[in-house]
Order: C-alpha cells, then sequence, then structure tokens
C-alpha cells in the first residue's frame, strides 16, 4: 500500500512537468521571425533539418545538429536562441 501511495504522488508531481507547454517567447507572432528565414539560418549554422514544427510559442527542428548529432531543438522564434535541446541516441 505504501508503495502504490509513493507511486501515485510521484506520478502526481512529474506529471505537470511532462505535459508543460514550452513557452519560447512572449512576442506576439508579428515579430517572429519568417520561418523560411529561420531555416535558412538554421542551415547556415550547420543544422540538418529533417522536420520543422510550430508548437505553441516556439520553432522546433528534429534534425542534426552542427557536431552531427541527431538531435530536437526548441528555438525562440524572435531571436533563434535555443530554449531546448535534446540529443537522441
Amino acid at each position: 500500500m505504501k508503495t502504490k501511495l509513493i507511486l501515485i504522488v510521484s506520478m502526481l508531481t512529474l506529471a505537470p512537468q511532462v505535459y508543460a507547454k514550452k513557452n519560447c517567447t512572449s512576442e506576439p507572432k508579428s515579430k517572429w521571425m519568417n520561418e523560411s528565414d529561420f531555416k535558412a539560418q538554421m542551415i547556415k549554422k550547420g543544422y540538418k533539418i529533417r522536420k520543422f514544427k510550430q508548437p505553441g510559442t516556439c520553432y522546433e527542428i528534429y534534425g542534426q545538429n552542427p557536431k552531427g548529432e541527431k538531435v530536437e531543438v526548441y528555438f525562440n522564434p524572435v531571436t533563434a536562441e535555443v530554449v531546448k535541446s535534446e540529443i537522441d541516441d
């Protein structure tokens, strides 16, 4: 019983973190970098874009970083700064 309670409390504690949306900017879309300009800038920096998405307030790419590692990266669409980067194994 105690183990189940610990498991439930752990799941409830972690749930908001799992489902929280990324907040990359609070700027209006009118200030966002054009998607094609953004992609061109990332390619120039050495990223290889396999898939591009625009979830919520972020630009997101799946592909390879300049080191050739397989990545998922969230960017601020105004500044093109990396907000979060995950390297896939």
